[in-house]
């Protein structure tokens, strides 16, 4: 199924779960927060948050700096 991550359309198998994703891109989790159709996903759901077809992820990674 069709998913766009960060802007970018990719595929997935049916049922992809966000926390799936981050490990199929090798995104390294810090300080991340993640955003499915523009709604806010907390952490503790990303393992069984499964997503739809054409659903838009935000992966969005916090740094600091000053």
């Amino acid at each position: 199924m069709k998913i766009t991550v960060n802007g970018e359309a990719k595929e997935f198998q049916d049922g992809v779960t966000i926390e799936k994703i981050i490990e199929l891109l090798d995104i390294k989790v810090g300080v991340m927060a993640a955003a499915v159709n523009m709604e806010i996903v907390k952490k503790d759901e990303w393992g069984s948050f499964k997503l739809s077809e054409n659903d838009k992820v935000e992966l969005l990674q916090f740094v600091g700096g000053g």
